[in-house]
């Protein structure tokens, strides 16, 4: 059970609520601190024109609402922005986005009914989920239309998805005996305006993020095994003059991987040795290809950036992000921007980039496997059959090529690409839940192009017949993954153990500790 109100919510709470089916609390102070905000807030709006709850929204906020019609407003701000379209977003995103919205709820700073609260911690525990729409939002007055589509079904409208299948929403809050939520005094405008779908989102990303980096030192390491590298490029003398965080890191965890490797060679026992100096052409590379040989260089700045980015996208799931903030301590309501996304727009961009660059590093490792004229210990396209006969890698090559070029196309920053619209009410914005759903398919597409890396590498590891020389670490993942993807000499269709490797990349929490 984790508990939200009481104390900031981490990325790891965040991740046991989203993979390991976690139920939400509410912290009894924080709701009582909830309901004494609403009660302010209906005390302090009695005579007074206030944006959102007697106006209009937006550019519209020069028009007073009547009495008679400030509940009805609520209602058609919600209905009008249901107006996503293109792709349903997944389930497990939906979810994430429920909770975020009620972490920001429960600072009690919104305004709103504890009956609101309620119903987010009873659909998020019943892991009932909103369907909401990829296209929509701007990041920039909130989240708008993909929390107008959350703010639907918790009316009891729409439709939601329930055990992997889509609903009339009032047909499974009929079955759990759910009451839809009753606006009270500006509970729409609380749900629409805020970064709940790009911070959830966001969150997935980054765990996510977190276990491509751990896989991709894992691999990188089982490479420098296979060809037999030398040690120094991984050393901590070599690294430790290097004066950041990101690269001592990823170097400490290959040394821990390989520190009982058999395969691993010595430079000064290959290259210092005297009877090894009387060659003119040496036939052993003196210094290995920038793809083995810099991989801490490379995937330190990704690890600094994934940890740059936790940092960032946690801070706005533990902020009020909407407007205008209720403040019963000062007794006042202030009027603002917290809903513009940029902090997150900007993070999931760095994000982006840097799982593209190591999507980059894993086709670059794969070619040099592939290559037999660059590694010069395997067959082409590490083929165990007959060469011309049969074709070992060479058809999966295709597929973590162009994969990885997708991901270079993708990573055209959001956060730079503001359009002014609401009659130039919102005249920048910052694309937020955009830049998210972008990071998110860069990084689905990496664990692909991870997943054809790794079935290069077991191939390579029986060609070689060098399993028991590899570090215990190395010898354990090539012993797990076996298991679900047999050795193959003949040609067979590979895109069924493609999915399963991929699916046991995304879901295996094994090395998360490497990098932690």
């Amino acid at each position: 059970m984790i508990l939200v109100g009481q104390n900031a919510l981490s990325l790891n709470d965040f991740s046991d609520l989203i993979f390991k089916q976690k139920k939400v609390a509410l912290d009894e102070a924080a709701l009582q601190k909830v309901n004494t905000n609403f009660e302010f807030l209906k005390q302090f709006s009695s005579n007074k024109l206030i944006y959102g709850i007697n106006t209009g929204f937006g550019p519209m906020a020069q028009y007073k609402v009547t009495e008679e019609n400030i509940l009805q407003l609520q209602y058609n701000l919600i209905r009008s922005h249901s107006s996503g379209s293109g792709k349903l977003m997944p389930a497990q995103l939906s979810k994430a986005l429920m909770i975020a919205r009620l972490n920001s709820f429960m600072q009690a700073y919104s305004g709103v009914h504890n009956e609101v609260v309620e119903l987010l911690k009873e659909l998020i525990n019943l892991n009932i989920s909103p369907c909401i729409y990829e296209h929509g939002g701007v990041g920039a007055s909130g989240d708008l239309v993909q929390l107008a589509h959350l703010g639907l079904i918790l009316i009891g409208e729409g439709e939601v998805i329930f055990e992997d299948k889509i609903y009339p929403t009032i047909e499974i809050f009929n079955k759990f005996n759910i009451k839809p939520l009753t606006i009270h005094i500006r509970e729409g405008l609380a749900i629409l305006n805020g970064t709940s779908a790009m911070t959830g989102i966001g969150m997935i990303n980054i765990i996510q993020a977190q276990k491509l980096l751990n896989w991709s030192v894992l691999f990188s390491a089982m490479i420098n095994e296979i060809v037999q590298a030398f040690d120094d490029h991984y050393s901590q003398e070599l690294n430790i003059v290097k004066h950041h965080k990101g690269q001592n890191k990823i170097a400490a965890v290959i040394r821990d991987v390989l520190k009982d490797s058999k395969m691993i060679r010595d430079r000064s026992e290959h290259l210092y040795n005297p009877d090894n100096l009387d060659q003119e052409v040496f036939e052993d590379y003196v210094q290995e290809y920038y793809s083995l040989r810099c991989v801490t260089q490379i995937l330190g700045p990704i690890y600094d950036t994934i940890e740059q980015a936790e940092n960032v996208v946690v801070n706005e799931l533990n902020s009020v992000n909407d407007n205008p903030v209720i403040d019963h301590i000062n007794q006042n309501i202030f009027h603002g921007g917290n809903f513009h996304g940029d902090y997150v727009s900007l993070e999931m961009d760095k994000l982006k980039i840097a799982i593209t660059k190591l999507s980059m590093l894993a086709e670059r490792q794969l070619n040099y496997l592939l290559n037999s004229r660059l590694n010069q210990k395997l067959p082409p396209f590490v083929n165990l059959g007959v060469l011309g006969f049969n074709f070992g890698m060479q058809g999966m090559q295709f597929t973590a090529t162009s994969t990885v070029a997708e991901n270079q196309t993708l990573s055209f920053p959001m956060y730079v690409h503001s359009i002014p619209n609401n009659n130039d009410n919102q005249d920048i914005v910052s694309m937020g839940c955009n830049a998210a759903l972008m990071t998110k398919r860069v990084i689905d597409n990496s664990f692909e192009v991870l997943g054809i890396h790794l079935m290069t590498i077991l191939q390579a590891i029986d060609y070689l017949k060098c399993h028991d020389r590899l570090s215990a670490i190395s010898k354990s993942l090539y012993d797990e993954v076996r298991q679900i993807f047999p050795t193959f000499i003949e040609d067979q269709p590979k895109y069924k153990d493609l999915a399963r490797i991929k699916e046991f990349l995304e879901s295996t929490e094994r090395i998360s500790a490497f990098t932690k």
